[in-house]
């Protein structure tokens, strides 16, 4: 087990240098079926996705001790007995103690609180890495830009979650970051990750409220934005309207477009596994351009280098376009 962790470990090196948080083992491809492994700095949380290691679960742990010497270990279960995926999980501190599971960790120039006994999440979606750093880039480029006016970037972060998005941004150069999220708790720990980044709160960073309802929103106070990041959650329900990412998402995508300002760009990502990445990506271009006919894809991408075998899985998988106008 061991020299399996330690395998797996070292084919992250790459990303020693840009983050302490990432994910060290993605179930088959590492050699763990049915278990993912995710570092958060000191500490770390397993969760087991299917029942073929569930009985290693101790000697894995152990395993995870003499590797990393963590200050905490997490066990989070997310299948029931019938082979359900659980959403609620049984969570256990097994290395530790419950105030050990709160921590912060460190990805590029920012910082984020993270709590692995909060949700099945911790307060930062490992798999977004690498488009939170571009959106930091993008931002410094237009604000370095002489035909660029840095006191003016917007920039919109829908289904917000924690905000980190938004601190990339600010850090970046954008003047504003809103944040729209139908959850106050969760906006909260978005205004704590900006008072850790040293960041103050502007007036319309935070929109407590349906997403779309935003959108249309902003649409009728004629607001634009520089850059816009989509990633909602496959499911959801807002006011007895049932949001389904496969039948809704591209005609939100067209409604953004809408408010996004020439030059600008539009991120647009799922973790919904039935979406074929190269399809999702010539339906979020064609969407945005409907509004803008000059829109053009700067790339599609799915998880990064440490959720290696990204797709083979249910529980690893995401597709992700970045289209720019």
């Amino acid at each position: 087990m061991k020299n399996l962790l330690q395998s797996a470990n070292e084919k992250r090196a790459p990303l020693f240098d840009v983050t302490d948080a990432f994910r060290v083992v993605n179930g088959t491809a590492d050699g763990f079926p049915g278990l993912t492994i995710d570092k958060f700095g000191d500490r770390f949380q397993m969760q087991f996705f299917g029942p073929e290691l569930l009985t290693n679960k101790t000697e894995i742990v152990e395993a995870v001790v003499a590797q990393f010497n963590p200050v905490c270990v997490v066990v989070k279960e997310r299948l029931s007995s019938s082979g359900r995926s659980l959403e609620n999980a049984p969570m256990e501190v097994m290395v530790g103690t419950r105030e050990d599971a709160v921590g912060i960790v460190r990805e590029g120039k920012a910082m984020f609180h993270v709590d692995l006994m909060d949700t099945v999440n911790p307060g930062l979606f490992l798999d977004m890495r690498h488009v939170r750093l571009e959106v930091e880039s993008r931002f410094l480029e237009m604000s370095g830009s002489s035909s660029m006016h840095c006191e003016n970037l917007r920039f919109l972060n829908l289904f917000s979650y924690t905000c980190s998005f938004s601190v990339h941004a600010r850090l970046g150069g954008a003047a504003v970051a809103t944040n729209a999220d139908i959850s106050g708790k969760i906006l909260d720990k978005g205004r704590e990750n900006y008072a850790l980044n040293g960041l103050d709160l502007r007036p319309g960073e935070f929109f407590r409220g349906n997403a779309i309802e935003y959108v249309r929103w902003a649409k009728k106070k004629g607001l634009r934005f520089d850059g816009i990041v989509l990633d909602p959650p496959s499911f959801a329900r807002f006011k007895g309207f049932n949001f389904n990412v496969r039948e809704h998402l591209m005609e939100l995508v067209a409604e953004c477009a809408e408010i996004l300002s020439p030059g600008g760009f539009f991120m647009v990502s799922s973790n919904y596994s039935e979406f074929n990445l190269s399809a999702f990506s010539r339906n979020v271009l064609a969407a945005v351009a409907s509004v803008h006919p000059q829109a053009r894809t700067a790339w599609k991408k799915s998880q990064d280098i440490d959720f290696v075998g990204s797709g083979s899985t249910k529980d690893s998988c995401l597709v992700a376009t970045l289209v720019e106008v």
